[in-house]
C-alpha cells in the first residue's frame, strides 16, 4: 500500500470526524476544572488520542480475522456510549448541584478512562472501513487519527479552562449536561437514525 498525500488527508479527516465527541467532552472537562495543570491537558488529550488511535486497529483486525463480528458489535455502540456518558455527565450534575462551595470536581482516571471509551467506541467502524489497508497502513492511519485527536482535544481543554474560570459556580452542571447530550446524540445516530 502507498501512503501518499491522499492517504494523509483522509486519514487527517477521519481523525477530525472521530475527535468531535471527544472535543466536546475535553471543553466540558476544562469547564469543571478551571485550575487543570499542563501536564493534566496532555494527559486527557493523550488518552482520548489513545483511544482514537486504537479502536480503528481493533476494528481493523476484527474485519482482517472475523467479518461477522461486525454487525454484533455495531449494535452495541451506541448502548454502550450511552450509558458511560449519561452515568459520568449525571454524576457531574448531581456533584454541581450538591455543590456547597465552587470548587470543582477533578476528573479522575476512572472517569477518564470511561470517557475515553464512551467516545472513541464508534472509531471501531473506522477499522471496518479501513480494512483494505495492510497492517503499515492502518497503523499509520491510526497514528495520525490519534495526533489530530491530541490536538483537537487540548484545544478543547484549554477553551474549556478559560470559560470555567469564569463560570466556576455551574461550569460542573454545564459540563455534566454536555456528557448526557453527548450521549444521547450518539445513541440517536446509532440506534434511531
Amino acid at each position: 500500500m502507498e501512503i501518499g498525500i491522499s492517504f494523509v488527508i483522509t486519514s487527517i479527516l477521519l481523525g477530525i470526524g472521530l475527535a468531535m465527541d471527544a472535543f466536546s467532552v475535553s471543553v466540558a472537562n476544562g469547564l469543571n476544572e478551571p485550575d487543570m495543570r499542563k501536564s493534566k491537558v496532555a494527559l486527557i488529550s493523550g488518552t482520548f488520542a489513545a483511544f482514537q488511535g486504537v479502536m480503528p486497529l481493533i476494528g481493523w483486525f476484527i474485519v482482517v480475522t472475523a467479518v461477522d463480528a461486525l454487525d454484533v458489535l455495531n449494535q452495541f455502540v451506541p448502548w454502550v456510549a450511552l450509558f458511560l456518558l449519561l452515568f459520568i455527565g449525571g454524576k457531574m450534575v448531581h456533584d454541581g448541584i450538591g455543590e456547597t462551595d465552587s470548587e470543582p470536581v477533578t476528573l479522575g482516571a476512572t472517569a477518564l478512562l470511561a470517557q475515553g471509551v464512551a467516545t472513541s467506541i464508534d472509531a471501531l467502524s473506522v477499522g471496518f472501513t479501513i480494512s483494505e489497508y495492510d497492517i503499515i497502513g492502518a497503523m499509520v492511519c491510526a497514528a495520525i487519527i490519534a495526533s489530530v485527536t491530541w490536538i483537537i482535544c487540548a484545544i478543547g481543554l484549554v477553551a474549556g479552562k478559560e470559560l470555567g474560570s469564569r463560570f466556576t459556580d455551574r461550569a460542573t452542571i454545564f459540563g455534566g449536561a454536555i456528557l448526557i447530550l453527548i450521549g444521547l446524540k450518539i445513541f440517536i445516530e446509532g440506534v434511531v437514525l
